[in-house]
């Protein structure tokens, strides 16, 4: 489930957004791992895992 809104983002809940912000970490793990081993098949992947994550960051800093 890609978020690219901030208004989409601003609706979730705070436990909401602390899950996706993991789940985004994570797979930003992981296609790191699928990079070192060569398996990577979306490298356009990586900057729409960071940019979702600077603004669940961002918009979390500004409810709190």
């Amino acid at each position: 489930m890609a978020l690219t809104k901030a208004k989409d983002i601003r609706e979730l809940s705070a436990d909401e957004r602390l899950k996706r912000l993991r789940d985004l970490r994570q797979e930003s793990m992981n296609l790191r791992l699928q990079r070192s081993a060569g398996t990577l098949e979306n490298p356009a992947r990586f900057k729409q895992v960071r940019r979702e994550i600077a603004q669940i960051l961002t918009i979390s800093n500004d409810q709190a």
